[in-house]
Order: structure tokens, then C-alpha cells, then sequence
């Protein structure tokens, strides 16, 4: 018997080593800061999992685990292996250049077999998500309204829940953490630090399932509709605008229209009908006022001074005679002349 356990001890010794080579790749890939998608972390990650994989069929070989134990049946250096699924769940997701739908039916199964794992030994007693898989052919009866309601609220709390004990979770490992540092932790240490670490991973498998659940429906339309050309509508290009000087009335028009012969002049009303006619601007019985698109009414002033404008070009008799009799008043009255207070 002495002899059984002495040779079971050392066939642990190189399964410790490989686990610990692997959990080393594993943080450093998971605390890293370059993109998950470079070759160098694909090649990390690829690594990890290979020893992780070994390191699983060497806990099978050596069969640590069985479904009639309890989990203070289990020795403490052997709780760690039960994370062996999670950790490859957890890293198949995050490999890129494969088909992702294989990607993730094989990291949901790593982590329904983890979840139902800590189910078995008492770890937990969270219930694992049921497959939404509908490849065997059953067909799942319609929700109700009522029953959608009450899904989403227990969805909503079980969330809750499981944020406030990650939250816990993570404190209690960091401190526990600090201890397994120690050269001389002891039994009970270890154990607890190893058990908080499963109920932490319990979570995270929770979560990913969900979102595997989530991803699932897109990839299938992305496969059903991947050989579907877009539909492109070419839509009419509205004929291209012409430069055009915009005046607010005729008055302008007639003035600016006579400095710039080449460009076309238009008042506000007439524009807007133009673009009306091209099909820019809403029509077909849409009465909108000409005013809703001036900046604002005609100025008196300017409107004043266009009118003189206008006379001149005309050589109107009584402008012209006007325009005389003020340089005559301007010749006789100099500037200044009526203010010179008192003096001689």
C-alpha cells in the first residue's frame, strides 16, 4: 500500500511541473497587453493548451477523480486539476484562425464538463444552462409572455448575484493570494485559496456560456446568409447645383443681374420654385412660404440705395438735378464751417 501511494506521488511530480509551466503561460497570456490576435499570443495560447491537454490525460491515467468521492475526500494539491476544463474552455475562445463556430461548440463543452464537475463534488450547486442545440431534431415549445418576463427577471438577478460574489470572490483570492506566496502556508491555506479559486472560475463559466448562447444565432445567420450578395439600390444623383446669386427681391435682381451678366440671377421665391421643379426641395402639394427660407426682410436702407442706383443707370431728370444742387451745397458749406464756437 506504502509502496502504491510513494509510486502515485512521484507519477504526480512531472503532472505538478507540466501544470505549473501551463498556468504560468496561462497568466501571462491573460495579464498581457498585446493583442490577443498576433501571432506571438496565438502561439502562447496554442502552447498552453497543448500542455494543459497533456496535463489532463495524465489526471485521467492516473485517475484522481470519481464521481462517488466528496470534495473532502480529495486530497488539497489535486483540487487544482479540477480547473484543467475552464482553463481550456477559456483559451479555445481565444483562438483566432479557425472556424469560430467550432471554436465555441468546443469550449462550451469544456465548461458544461467543468460546471458539472463542481456540481458532483459540492463545489457548487449552480445549475448547468441547458444547449439551445437543435441538431437532434426537438423542437422547443414557444414562450408565453408572462414566462419570457419572469426568465428575464430571474436572468437579471442571477447576474446580480453572481456580480456581487465575483466581487467578493476576487478580494478573498487577492488576500489569499499574499499567503500562498508564503514558503510555509499551510494545509487549510491552500485548500481554501484552491476552493475560492473553483467557485471563481464557476462564475466566469456562467458567464461564458451565456454569451456562447448569445453568439450562436449570429453565427448561424452569418452561415446561412454568406453566399447572398448585398442588395445595393443605385439611387438618382440629384443633377449638380449651378452657381446662382440669390437676392431677396426684384429690386436686387435687376441690380446685381447687371454686374455679373454671366452667372444667373434669381430672387428667393424663384429659386425655390427652380429647385422645386428639379425635384430638390419638397413639392407635390407641400405649400412651404417663400419667407421660411430668408435670412430676413428687405432693409429699408438698402433698399433705398437700390432705388437710387436704380434712377442713376436711368439718367433720371430729378436724380441727376438732386444729385447737382448737393455738390453746390457741399462747394459753399465746408466742412467744419458751423461750429467754431464764438470764434472770429
Amino acid at each position: 500500500m506504502a509502496q502504491n501511494e510513494a509510486g502515485q506521488s512521484t507519477d504526480e511530480e512531472p503532472l505538478k511541473r507540466l501544470f505549473d509551466d501551463a498556468m504560468k503561460l496561462y497568466d501571462s497570456i491573460e495579464n498581457g497587453n498585446e493583442a490577443t490576435n498576433s501571432d506571438p499570443v496565438q502561439m502562447s495560447i496554442k502552447a498552453a493548451i497543448s500542455k494543459f491537454e497533456k496535463a489532463t490525460n495524465m489526471v485521467s491515467m492516473l485517475g484522481m477523480f470519481s464521481r462517488n468521492e466528496s470534495l473532502e475526500e480529495l486530497p488539497t494539491e489535486t483540487l487544482q486539476y479540477l480547473l484543467l476544463p475552464v482553463l481550456l474552455g477559456t483559451l479555445s475562445l481565444k483562438l483566432s484562425g479557425q472556424p469560430r463556430k467550432e471554436v465555441i461548440n468546443v469550449a462550451e463543452i469544456y465548461f458544461r464538463d467543468f460546471l458539472q464537475r463542481c456540481k458532483d463534488y459540492g463545489v457548487t450547486d449552480v445549475e448547468v444552462p441547458q444547449t439551445s442545440d437543435n441538431s437532434q431534431g426537438t423542437v422547443s415549445r414557444p414562450q408565453t409572455e408572462q414566462a419570457k418576463i419572469a426568465s428575464m427577471v430571474f436572468t437579471r438577478e442571477a447576474k446580480i448575484k453572481r456580480y456581487k460574489e465575483q466581487k467578493e470572490l476576487k478580494e478573498k483570492l487577492s488576500t489569499l493570494s499574499k499567503s500562498m506566496s508564503s514558503p510555509n502556508v499551510d494545509d487549510e491555506t491552500k485548500r481554501e485559496y484552491f476552493t475560492t479559486l473553483l467557485l471563481n472560475y464557476v462564475n466566469q463559466a456562467m458567464e461564458e456560456l451565456s454569451s456562447i448562447e448569445q453568439e450562436k444565432p449570429i453565427l448561424e445567420y452569418m452561415a446561412k446568409h454568406a453566399g447572398e450578395a448585398k442588395p445595393t439600390k443605385d439611387k438618382p444623383r440629384a443633377p449638380p447645383l449651378k452657381p446662382v446669386i440669390i437676392t431677396r427681391d426684384a429690386i436686387q435682381k435687376a441690380v446685381y443681374g447687371a454686374g455679373y451678366p454671366s452667372l444667373p440671377t434669381m430672387t428667393v421665391e424663384e429659386f425655390y420654385d427652380q429647385r422645386v421643379r428639379d425635384g430638390v426641395f419638397p413639392g407635390n402639394g407641400t405649400n412651404i412660404p417663400h419667407t421660411t427660407i430668408q435670412t430676413a426682410e428687405t432693409d429699408p436702407d438698402d433698399a433705398e440705395k437700390i432705388q437710387k442706383e436704380l434712377l442713376e443707370d436711368d439718367d433720371d431728370p430729378e436724380e441727376l438735378q438732386r444729385k447737382r444742387n448737393m455738390d453746390e451745397y457741399k462747394d459753399d458749406h465746408r466742412r467744419g464751417w458751423g461750429n467754431r464756437y464764438n470764434r472770429s
